[in-house]
C-alpha cells in the first residue's frame, strides 16, 4: 500500500508516474510534489527565462518584494518567467498551479493601471477555485512612466504580453500535468478589461471565454478625459471641490434622479444614469465672497460643468471621450482623485511620456493637435476597439463584459458604446448575444465597490456554464455590502441582466431580488 512507501520511494514515484497517479498520491504526501515543480526550471520556451519553479505548502506565502502575506492558500507550484519577444522587452510572468484539484483549465488574469507589478490578488483567486494560474506584469516594470523611447514595451503593454503569457503559461501547465488544459479563460478588469477585449480581436486562438470588466480598452482617449478633469478644476485658482463639496453634488443628483431611473424609491444610486436629466446649476451658488459645503462657488460650479461636459476637441467640437456618469462624483477614483495634482499624473500621464517625452507638461496639452499625435502614435498599439469578432465567435468562443454605472474611472458608456458598434456589425443583438453579452451594474464602481451593487454575481462561473454547458447567463445577482466589504453584512441583492435590460423596481422590499424584473434601458 502506498502508505507503507519511504518519503523517497514515494517522491520517485510522484516524479515519474502520470498525471493521474500524481493527482491522487499528492492526497496522501503533497510535499513530494517539490521534485516534480523543481523540474520546471529546466524547461525549454522560447524566449523565455523560468527564475524561479518553487513548491509552496499550504498555507500562507508572502510575495518577492515584501508584499502583504497571502493566507489560505493551497499547496501550488510557483513558477516565475521572464519573456523576451523582443530585445527591448523584460516581460515578468507568474503561474502558480494547484498540486492537487486541478480543474484541468488554465485561466489568465489581469492587472491594472500602468502595470508594471504581477497581481498576486489575481494569482490566488484562480488557485484557490483549482485552476493554473497566470498573471503578467505587461513588461512595464519597474514603472510605465519611465518607458519613453520604448516602443518594444509599448507593444508589450498594449498586447503583446498578454498574448506571450497565455502561450507560456499553457505549455508549462501541460508539462507540469502531463496533460494540456481542456479549457482556457481569461478574467480582467480595467487594464485588465483591456488585456481581454485585445485577446478577443488580436488573438482569438488563446482562450475558450473572456471576462472583460471595466474595459480601459479606449486607451488614448481615455486618459485623455483625466487630463480634461484635471485642468477643469485648476487651470483657474478656486475651481477644486473639497470632499464635502464633491458629495454634496453627488446627493444632488440622487435626490433629482434616484428612483425615478427604474431602481427603488429610496436608493443612494442611480440604476441608470443615462436618463438622468441632472442641471448642476440647480446646486446652491455660494453668495460672492462666501465659500461653504452647502454650495458650490461660481469657479466649482464652472469646473463641475467642464466636468460633465467631458473632453471636447476645441476646433471641431467632437467629443473625445466621454464624462464621468451622473452619481460617480464622489466614487473612489473620482473627481477627489482625478482634480489631485500631485497624484493623477503619476498614474494617469506615462502613455503621453512615451508620446510627448519625459517633460510632458498636461498644462500645455492641445486636445486638437496633441490628441492626433498621440492617437497616430499609440492608437494602434494600445486601443482595443476591433469590432470585428468574427474569428472569436467562429471557434465557439464566449465574451461577458460588465461595468459599473457609477465607475468615474473608466465611465461605462465607452463599454457600452463599444457594445452597440459590435451589434451593429453583427446585424443585430441575437447574432450578438450569442456569442457576446454585456451587464451593467447599477451603482457598482470601479470593478467592485461603489454606492450600489458591489458586484454582478459569480461572472466567471457564468461564463464557464455557457461555453461548456450552452447555458447563456440570462440573469446573474449582484449584491451589496455593509461598507462595500464583502466581508461584511449583506445589505441588499438585486437581479443584473444583459444589456439593453436594468432591474426595474416592482414594489415591496428592495432588499429583495424578485421585487425587480428586467426592463429596457431608457434614455
Amino acid at each position: 500500500m502506498i502508505t507503507k512507501l519511504s518519503p523517497l520511494l514515494l517522491a520517485a514515484a510522484l516524479c515519474l508516474t502520470p498525471t493521474g497517479s500524481i493527482a491522487r498520491t499528492a492526497v496522501i504526501r503533497t510535499d513530494t510534489l517539490a521534485c516534480a515543480c523543481a523540474k520546471l526550471a529546466k524547461l525549454a520556451i522560447p524566449q523565455a527565462t523560468i527564475t524561479a519553479a518553487e513548491c509552496i505548502p499550504a498555507g500562507q506565502f508572502t510575495p518577492p518584494g515584501g508584499v502583504q502575506p497571502i493566507t489560505g492558500l493551497p499547496a501550488f507550484c510557483r513558477v516565475a518567467v521572464v519573456l523576451k519577444p523582443s530585445p527591448d522587452s523584460h516581460i515578468r510572468v507568474e503561474l502558480w498551479l494547484p498540486e492537487t484539484g486541478w480543474n484541468e483549465r488554465f485561466l489568465g488574469t489581469g492587472t491594472g493601471g500602468g502595470a508594471g507589478y504581477i497581481n498576486y490578488g489575481s494569482l490566488s483567486m484562480g488557485l484557490r477555485k483549482g485552476f493554473a494560474t497566470a498573471n503578467t506584469d505587461m513588461g512595464t516594470s519597474p514603472d510605465a512612466n519611465r518607458l519613453a523611447g520604448h516602443p518594444e514595451k509599448w507593444t508589450d503593454f498594449g498586447h503583446r504580453a498578454t498574448h506571450e503569457m497565455t502561450v507560456a503559461g499553457k505549455a508549462i501547465t501541460e508539462a507540469y500535468y502531463r496533460k494540456a488544459a481542456r479549457m482556457a479563460y481569461f478574467s480582467g478588469c480595467s487594464t485588465g478589461g483591456q488585456q481581454a477585449l485585445m485577446e478577443s480581436q488580436r488573438y482569438p486562438q488563446d482562450y475558450d471565454g473572456i471576462l472583460a470588466g471595466a474595459p480601459a480598452n479606449n486607451r488614448t482617449h481615455l486618459h485623455t478625459g483625466f487630463i480634461w478633469n484635471l485642468r477643469a478644476t485648476n487651470d483657474i485658482p478656486g475651481s477644486q471641490l473639497p470632499k464635502p463639496k464633491i458629495d454634496l453634488v453627488t446627493r444632488a443628483v440622487v435626490s433629482a434622479c434616484a428612483g425615478k431611473d427604474g431602481g427603488a424609491p429610496g436608493d443612494l444610486f442611480l440604476t441608470n444614469p443615462a436618463a438622468c436629466k441632472f442641471d448642476p446649476a440647480t446646486i446652491p451658488v455660494c453668495p460672492d465672497g462666501t465659500d461653504d459645503s452647502t454650495c458650490l462657488t461660481r469657479p466649482q460650479l464652472a469646473a463641475l460643468q467642464k466636468i460633465y461636459q467631458g473632453p471636447t476637441n476645441p476646433r471641431t467640437g467632437e467629443r473625445i471621450y466621454t464624462p464621468i456618469p451622473f452619481g460617480s462624483e464622489n466614487v473612489a477614483a473620482g473627481i477627489e482623485l482625478q482634480q489631485n495634482p500631485d497624484l493623477s499624473p503619476k498614474a494617469f500621464f506615462y502613455q503621453y511620456k512615451w508620446a510627448f517625452g519625459d517633460s510632458f507638461d498636461y498644462k500645455t496639452f492641445d486636445f486638437d493637435r496633441d490628441q492626433a499625435k498621440l492617437d497616430s502614435l499609440l492608437g494602434s498599439t494600445l486601443n482595443a476597439n476591433d469590432t470585428d469578432l468574427a474569428a472569436f465567435k467562429n471557434r465557439g468562443a464566449k465574451l461577458l463584459m460588465y461595468s459599473g454605472n457609477a465607475d468615474p474611472l473608466v465611465p461605462y458608456q465607452d463599454a457600452q458604446s463599444y457594445y452597440e458598434r459590435v451589434v451593429g456589425v453583427q446585424g443585430g443583438l441575437p447574432q450578438t448575444q450569442d456569442f457576446f453579452r454585456f451587464f451593467l451594474i447599477p451603482g457598482m464602481g470601479h470593478c467592485a465597490g461603489g454606492p450600489g451593487l458591489n458586484d454582478g454575481g459569480d461572472m466567471l462561473g457564468a461564463l464557464i456554464e455557457w461555453r461548456e454547458n450552452g447555458v447563456a447567463p440570462q440573469k446573474l445577482i449582484g449584491t451589496a455590502y455593509e461598507q462595500g466589504n464583502p466581508a461584511k453584512a449583506v445589505k441588499f441583492r438585486r437581479p443584473v441582466f444583459p444589456y439593453p435590460l436594468l432591474p426595474g423596481y416592482k414594489g415591496g422590499d428592495a432588499a429583495f431580488p424578485e421585487r425587480f424584473e428586467a426592463v429596457p434601458v431608457i434614455r
